[in-house]
């Protein structure tokens, strides 16, 4: 549709977490490495939060990319709306063990015995959990248990909780206070700052195949940094349908007014009381200043 009449080869702007696209800032960099860190040091818990549609699923996509490419046995649960026999025996087939009985005791005895020997095997098995703030209480208890699997030094398997920050308040909770006590790390990604949201939006171009020419006016990215707060779900969904919007039009490159109507339409324009955050950083990486200008 757009994709040659702006010079691309594919769309820069899909909203699916294709960890081509994920875009390194500090933040992303940090957590990345605290996940890593974590599973490679066997700590048993880590928890990753944020807001809804700061990128935790393609950056948990990036994490699985890597644990693959080095032969790490992983099991990725995306559906928190599960029975505790359903959480297991989801996680066993990820894991491409086959458990033909429906006994929680000998389900778990098999799980056990499958983490010993790639234990004794020098491997690692990660066990990652997406939308975690909406497990239900059971769940999350059963998970806990799950890490009561190790050997006397170390934790046979690794987990990774990823939710928003209501996973924060659900852990707070007396009845998890176990289970809390247990997250040896903790990590975050935010939305981006308007350097940043700048850079995600030229880099998920060029990746698509743009040649290095204007495809947004520079009042153009200022509109969708206020009216997306830098989240990146949102700088998508309103840089995808202005692309579409200007092919229509037959104008190039996009332009301030387009993303207006887009926001518009998409009622974005209803949220303007939020503060926008401008960080600047000197040459040698470190912050130099911070400006905050409320919407208009």
């Amino acid at each position: 549709m757009y994709k040659e009449f702006f010079g691309l080869r594919e769309n820069p702007f899909n909203v699916n977490p294709d960890p081509r696209f994920l875009f390194r800032t500090r933040d992303t960099e940090e957590a990345l490495a605290c996940l890593n860190y974590g599973i490679q040091r066997r700590r048993g818990f880590v928890m990753l939060t944020g807001e809804v549609g700061t990128g935790k699923t393609t950056l948990l996509n990036k994490l699985l990319e890597g644990l693959r490419g080095e032969r790490v046995a992983t099991a990725f649960i995306f559906n928190p709306r599960l029975s505790v026999d359903q959480f297991l025996h989801f996680a066993l087939e990820d894991y491409g063990i086959h458990c033909e009985t429906q006994m929680k005791s000998q389900i778990l005895l098999q799980l056990n015995q499958w983490l010993l020997e790639r234990y004794r095997a020098g491997e690692t098995a990660v066990l990652i959990v997406d939308e975690a703030q909406d497990l239900s209480l059971e769940l999350l208890e059963e998970i806990r248990l799950l890490t009561n699997l190790e050997t006397s030094t170390e934790k046979l398997l690794q987990i990774v909780l990823s939710g928003q920050p209501e996973l924060e308040r659900v852990l707070n909770q007396p009845a998890l206070r176990q289970l809390r006590q247990r997250i040896t790390l903790r990590c975050k990604v935010a939305p981006l700052t308007f350097e940043d949201s700048r850079g995600y939006i030229s880099e998920r171009l060029r990746i698509a195949g743009a040649n290095g020419g204007p495809i947004f006016e520079e009042d153009a990215i200022e509109a969708i940094f206020r009216y997306s707060s830098g989240i990146p779900r949102v700088i998508n969904l309103l840089c995808e349908h202005a692309l579409i919007t200007s092919f229509a039009e037959g104008k190039r490159p996009v332009r301030s007014n387009t993303i207006e109507v887009v926001a518009h339409e998409f009622e974005f324009d209803r949220s303007l009381n939020w503060p926008i955050h401008f960080r600047t950083w000197d040459r040698s990486g470190t912050e130099c200043d911070e400006k905050i200008r409320g919407h208009q």
